[in-house]
């Protein structure tokens, strides 16, 4: 197996020991195809096909009941694997009703009861089911025709079995949290092993992250607030430059990711895995620095008359964010330009819902026109908003997320809910990785730090 080959067939099987390492609410989803796709038209004529054969075997006379058969075996088999270890007694009677020897000879004799064996399996499913599943269950039981009742206990069936391995990954969330650990880490060696220039990009990442933070800290409206390295508290300026320590750089090279540039291949290899995941928290705090940016413009014309309704900020917020859902296929300029008619309309119409005087021709027109700017990276309100997300979220590294939300920078606190969550899933994702690569990490910045600091705080016990 070559390197690549090799190092694919890690990446597929680490996305999803990642996945419910990391996420505490890891769920198996049915997969839903899209309407007249290709896959889908597949699979229903195949699915058709076979139940039209099991209906013309037992249609025919004498009945055929083959297939009937191997269907029960099957059933027999999925409602066994949806017991618990000290469900004995049901286990017995499964192993009973469905005795696939018994039912063979009575298929033989054309005695085999298809309609009884049905109602069986769905006092069975009854029994078994989690409360999600009851009304489907139930539903089966006012089906008469046998294939569509066996055609229907197979599909709820499949989401029972869905259930169960939910509620296995559930109950063994922590052990699976450390056993994707040791596989990663075991699997991301085998890689080294092969080709040990794959830190290579790692240690890059690393040196420049160390390099920005002993530089020189940059000027700007929230350049104090910036440049405290580990957050004494969210917002608050450190007095003095700190010693670089291994959290620091790791806190500072994580935040870099979210501002990778995608043309650049060097991508540290110890979070190849993360990639997707990174780009797509990547795309949500842009979306939240402009919602900020457009709430923060928006209450400077209002007031808050408007702003301290929290009923208001919530219609805001979600129109806005629905709006600009529209980025990802129209320039941001001109989809900019509807978010911010469309938010001039609302604050027009709330205040004369309430009584209030309306915004002028004058102020409307000033509204749209700096909310039309906010579009821009350079815009001086969007550079600080999205300045204190990520000092926010550095601290998030350093102290938590509940801690960095008890004094959020201004500017931030309309839309507290939506960085509590981005910031746990950052949080998330990165203890993950420093859980399974910690050591290499260590080893890396041996090189980067003095011994004492990197002694200090050892990266594998973050």
């Amino acid at each position: 197996l070559s390197v690549t080959g090799l190092r694919n067939t890690v990446n597929d099987a680490s996305k999803l020991s990642s996945e419910i390492g990391m996420n505490r609410d890891f769920r198996m989803e049915e997969k839903v195809l899209p309407p007249g796709s290709l896959e889908g038209r597949i699979r229903e004529t195949m699915h058709d096909a076979f139940w039209d054969h099991l209906k013309e075997r037992l249609s025919a006379t004498p009945p055929d009941f083959s297939c009937a058969l191997e269907l029960l075996k099957e059933i027999k088999e999925i409602l066994l694997s949806l017991l618990l270890p000290r469900q004995n007694r049901l286990r017995s009677e499964i192993e009973e009703a469905l005795d696939m020897d018994l039912l063979t000879q009575e298929a033989e004799h054309g005695a085999l009861n298809v309609p009884h064996l049905s109602k069986y399996i769905l006092n069975m499913m009854t029994l078994l089911c989690a409360p999600v599943r009851d009304e489907a269950v139930q539903k089966l039981e006012n089906i008469s025709d046998p294939v569509w009742l066996l055609r229907g206990i197979f599909q709820v069936l499949g989401l029972m079995k869905m259930d169960m391995v939910n509620y296995t990954i559930q109950s063994l969330q922590p052990q699976l949290q450390e056993h994707s650990i040791q596989y990663e880490r075991a699997k991301f060696q085998d890689l080294l092993n092969k080709q040990p220039s794959l830190l290579d990009h790692t240690a890059r990442w690393l040196t420049r992250a160390a390099a920005q933070l002993s530089a020189p800290p940059p000027s700007g409206p929230d350049a104090a607030d910036a440049a405290s390295s580990p957050c004494s508290s969210p917002g608050e300026a450190a007095s003095s430059p700190e010693p670089l320590s291994p959290t620091m750089v790791l806190s500072q090279g994580f935040l870099n990711l979210l501002l990778w540039d995608p043309e650049d291949d060097e991508f540290p290899e110890t979070l190849l895995t993360d990639r997707a995941r990174l780009q797509e928290l990547e795309a949500q705090l842009r979306q939240l620095t402009i919602l900020a940016s457009v709430l923060l413009v928006s209450s400077s014309f209002s007031g808050s008359v408007l702003f301290g309704s929290p009923q208001f900020v919530d219609k805001l917020k979600r129109v806005t964010r629905a709006l600009l859902e529209e980025f990802k296929s129209r320039p941001e300029e001109e989809a900019m330009l509807t978010v911010s008619e469309q938010v001039a309309q609302e604050i027009h119409q709330s205040l004369k819902n309430m009584g209030l005087a309306a915004l002028s021709s004058d102020n409307t027109a000033s509204l749209i026109g700096q909310l039309q700017d906010v579009a821009r990276k350079e815009n001086c309100v969007r550079s600080v908003i999205d300045q204190r997300i990520h000092l926010f979220l550095k601290c998030c590294l350093v102290l938590g997320v509940q801690r960095s939300l008890l004094d959020l920078p201004g500017g931030l606190t309309l839309i507290e809910a939506e960085l509590a969550e981005l910031g746990q899933k950052f949080v998330s994702l990165t203890h993950h990785n420093q859980q399974v690569f910690g050591p290499y990490y260590t080893e890396i910045l041996k090189s980067l730090l003095p011994p004492a600091q990197v002694l200090e705080t050892e990266v594998a016990s973050l």
